[in-house]
């Protein structure tokens, strides 16, 4: 994947320049917007980039039995999967407190369950990352955007 973003980051990178800040950064916006969703709407199927399932919770509600509910519910919202965007690029990720629980969950790391709890060693759940439905809607949003510029 790393090959793929470099190539479409050298074919973009003429035509970029072309832009003033202005626009450069509207379209940071525009691009981060709809790969925000694109995420969203991944982190709602509970798919990994490469199209495998999350692995399943362990955790128990009071009662003892696992919880079927989807992961992440709250963290997918707008509210926490934020969009940082400038003339020179657009991010797309967990900042602040939330940052912590994501990283967590994206690379598999031991936490504590809770603050007084037990230390866990958690599946590895990629919150974020590239697809390859990604890579085509960035390069539509990013001719789109060019087309309706001329």
């Amino acid at each position: 994947m790393p090959d793929d973003l470099q190539r479409l980051e050298d074919w973009a990178a003429p035509l970029l320049a072309k832009l003033d800040a202005k626009e450069r950064r509207r379209l940071a916006r525009s691009v981060a917007t709809d790969l925000r969703r694109a995420q969203r709407e991944r982190i709602k199927a509970q798919k990994n980039p490469d199209g495998t399932s999350y692995a399943p919770r362990k955790s128990r509600d009071q009662q003892g039995t696992i919880r079927r509910r989807a992961m992440f519910g709250k963290l997918r919202t707008a509210k926490y999967l934020k969009i940082r965007t400038s003339p020179h690029g657009a991010e797309i990720g967990f900042f602040g407190r939330v940052a912590s629980i994501a990283k967590t969950h994206q690379f598999g790391l031991r936490d504590r369950v809770s603050r007084t709890g037990p230390r866990v060693q958690y599946e590895q759940r990629e919150l974020l990352g590239f697809t390859e439905h990604d890579h085509t809607l960035l390069r539509d949003t990013l001719l789109d955007h060019l087309n309706d510029g001329l």
